[in-house]
């Protein structure tokens, strides 16, 4: 056989050998689909957290503009600004994930491409050296020129099959560079995300600084309402005990302003006598907004079994580190600070005998009888291995705050 015969059967051979590895790759892909399935899920829970947190801050901002009173504009505009901090919180978390996603499908990609490969490369090099051998040469080697004329005519009928099993390669190349394109376009993302970030932590910062101020020069009442509730941690065995003194304080609260007031005399004899003052009419169930303390992912359901069998009464959430935490729901702070075993954790007392508690915080940004709405900042979470714990209760049960929200 002569030496472009050789040459042939190499070819061939490698196009046989190709012929597996240049085949669809729907079957090799089936182990990456859980991964890309999972960080598809992460991106599309940061997106709707993002969407959220804009909807709100944009509401809230709203409200800021149309309040007249000093103390309703603050309330909106320090919750308006905590949601801006979630929405890139949020956006970090997004660009994070996208970049996770492309990361994941380019080495899936990579590893499909290196197993199709070391075939073609042999095809290749059969086929370059074949091409580099001029055809006069051929005629001076052993054999005839007729199996010269033989091997280019199947050389040439063999290419078009070439083209054909590497059409999907070429495909797989071109989606390669794509995805690269997508993972300069994550990464300038997220820096940018991250930048808009730093930015709200301290217009947030700065605000909260200010209303520190203004709560110090107000102190007094506030002051003295701080020492009860601290004296009621101190006295409490355990946290369930700690929610429901507050829960009973609360109740009595809403019984005594339930009550009327003294009626006030006629200013003239023989007047009719003024009417009482009218109550604050209860909004309906006393949570007509709830949310999220944080943005991230719920990472312990409520209901679910814990150390010494019982059931967990509320939820677990894992943030980025430093998140925003903010209120659930509109109410008043019935306790905010130092409980040993849980760390620093806030009471809220809400309308209808609901009653919010948050744990796991690593500072606070809000007093002891300090009224705030919900999305209102409370705090940050750790910087280390975040963990935001959230129970709600309506009259001392726990109710799943999942259902609840708004």
């Amino acid at each position: 056989m002569n030496r472009a015969a050789a040459y042939l059967l190499a070819a061939s051979l490698a196009i046989f050998a190709g012929w597996q590895g240049l085949a669809p790759l729907t079957a090799q892909t089936s182990s990456t689909a859980p991964d890309l399935e999972s960080a598809r899920q992460a991106l599309d829970i940061a997106r709707q957290q993002q969407r959220n947190a804009r909807r709100r801050a944009e509401n809230l901002e709203q409200e800021t503009a149309r309040a007249k009173e000093a103390e309703a504009k603050a309330l909106s505009e320090a919750a308006a600004l905590a949601a801006r901090v979630q929405q890139a919180e949020a956006g970090v978390a997004a660009a994070q994930a996208e970049l996770a996603l492309v990361t994941r499908e380019r080495r899936a990609l990579d590893r499909r491409l290196a197993e199709r490969r070391e075939p073609l490369v042999r095809l290749t090099a059969a086929l370059e050296t074949m091409a580099r051998r001029p055809l006069a040469l051929a005629a001076l080697q052993p054999g005839s020129l007729r199996d010269v004329v033989h091997t280019r005519a199947v050389l040439g009928s063999a290419i078009p099959v070439v083209r054909q099993r590497t059409a999907g390669l070429r495909g797989e190349l071109a989606r390669a560079r794509d995805l690269e394109n997508q993972r300069r376009a994550a990464l300038g993302e997220r820096r940018a995300a991250e930048s808009r970030l730093e930015k709200r932590r301290r217009d947030m910062a700065t605000l909260a600084e200010r209303e520190r101020v203004l709560a110090a020069q107000a102190a007094g009442g506030a002051n003295r309402e701080a020492a009860r509730a601290l004296a009621l941690a101190e006295e409490a065995r355990d946290l369930d005990e700690l929610v429901g003194g507050f829960e009973q304080n609360a109740a009595l609260r809403t019984r005594l302003a339930a009550l009327d007031g003294p009626i006030a005399r006629p200013a003239e004899p023989g007047a009719a006598p003024l009417p009482p003052p009218a109550r604050r009419a209860a909004s309906s169930g006393g949570l007509d907004e709830y949310i999220l303390p944080v943005t991230g992912r719920v990472s312990a359901g409520f209901g679910e079994q814990i150390a010494g069998g019982s059931r967990r009464p509320g939820i677990v959430m894992a943030p980025r580190p430093g998140a925003q935490v903010v209120a659930s729901g509109a109410g008043r702070i019935a306790f905010a600070g130092e409980y040993e075993g849980y760390g620093r954790i806030v009471i809220i007392e809400h309308e209808g005998s609901w009653t919010s508690l948050l744990t796991g915080l690593a500072s606070i940004s809000v007093r002891t009888g300090q009224e705030v709405g919900a999305g209102s900042p409370l705090g940050l979470a750790p910087r280390s291995d975040p963990s935001i714990g959230l129970e709600l209760r309506r009259g001392g049960t726990p109710v799943n705050p999942l259902d609840r929200l708004r």
